[in-house]
């Protein structure tokens, strides 16, 4: 019987006990066995599954917001599913490599025998992060020996440039949202609002009077169903100061939800938030993102995603000259170089004028 020492997982003493043809045999893997637990790299045989480990270091996330959780675990889900009552010790490369392919071509099945769509590289490497963090975790704890994960090399992501709208897109938008009962979230989001600000934004953060507006709460999607949650970040807590436009379309639909009420009478609910249907419920995040499509279709202008509006609002104050710290504290960032970066992007309507200052210079 060799002493181990503590167990990191559940702080006991460990020792393992075998059996050997001979006495030869005994000592040399016994003087191994010393060797490697003195040096730190000895790792336990364990018949704790794939499944075990993943489920453990999901619930070791602690303070880490429900959406990054879930969708950690949706990322670990195909590999759970394939090789979940798998000994995680005996996972390979190949394993991991096998359940790509099969992601990538669209074969592999969900658990309810569906067919599962192809995952896109972004997707694919995402998995491949998660579990690389898991077996990292692995081998702090002295479970693991390597990182197998980390022997899987990533897929090449081709980055779509990200679509933004112009002035007079984000105008004949707006014209054809009026008739929308949701055309302040529209508003909103072309203010820079995440999907999750504004479904979790509150009548009670909206001062009409002062003009001001206090992002401090966001509801996204978990597991399918609507999480209140704090922001994204500390930055993301922030007020903003309400356009005479958008003070103009607020007034419409708290005159709009009060004639709903009236309508419904006793069956209305009175949830609170800015964004609700039609008897007073806060809408799902995702039912904003299919309301925005459809709305984009009625206005017949370029399809973008919801997320992209904030995009077109970082985008569009930056070509009015807005300076960058000031575009990164609306739209809630704390760096502003990651706002240049990620939310401030060119357009064919800019690239013209600066044809033509370019023009101006050279022209004899």
């Amino acid at each position: 019987m060799i002493d181990l020492g503590t167990d990191p997982a559940t702080g006991k003493r460990r020792q393992v006990r075998r059996r050997y043809e001979t006495v030869d045999l005994a000592v040399d893997d016994f003087a191994r066995i010393r060797r490697e637990v003195r040096e730190g790299t000895y790792v336990a045989p364990t018949n704790a599954t794939v499944r075990d480990l993943c489920d453990a270091w999901l619930r070791s996330r602690r303070g880490v917001r429900g959406s990054t959780l879930a969708g950690y675990r949706d990322s670990l889900k195909p590999l759970c599913e394939v090789y979940g009552e798998l000994p995680f010790q005996r996972l390979t490369k190949r394993h991991i490599e096998e359940l790509v392919d099969q992601l990538q071509a669209g074969s592999l099945k969900r658990a309810d025998d569906r067919p599962r769509r192809p995952w896109k590289p972004r997707s694919v490497n995402l998995m491949l992060f998660v579990l690389r963090k898991v077996y990292e975790d692995a081998i702090r704890q002295g479970l693991a020996l390597r990182n197998v994960a980390g022997l899987v090399d990533r897929l090449p992501e081709t980055k779509s440039e990200m679509q933004t709208y112009t002035v007079a897109e984000v105008r004949k938008l707006l014209r054809a949202a009026r008739r929308d009962r949701l055309e302040h979230a529209w508003h909103l989001a072309l203010h820079g609002l995440r999907r999750g600000e504004i479904a979790g934004l509150r009548w009670s953060s909206v001062d009409l009077k002062a003009g001001t507006l206090v992002v401090e709460e966001s509801r996204v999607s978990v597991d399918g169903q609507a999480v209140a949650s704090s922001p994204k970040s500390k930055r993301s807590t922030r007020t903003l100061p309400l356009t005479p436009e958008l003070i103009k379309v607020l007034k419409r639909a708290k005159r709009r939800q009060r004639a709903e009420q009236l309508a419904v009478g006793r069956a209305y609910r009175v949830s609170g938030y800015v964004a609700v249907n039609e008897i007073g419920e806060a809408l799902h995040p995702d039912t904003l993102s299919d309301r925005w499509s459809t709305v984009v279709g009625a206005a017949k202008v370029r399809k973008i995603r919801l997320h992209d509006a904030r995009h077109t609002c970082g985008t569009l104050m930056h070509l009015q000259g807005v300076p960058i710290a000031v575009i990164a504290a609306w739209l809630g960032h704390a760096d502003s170089a990651f706002t240049m970066r990620t939310y401030v992007h060119s357009q064919d309507e800019a690239l013209h004028n600066a044809a033509v200052v370019l023009g101006d210079v050279t022209g004899l």
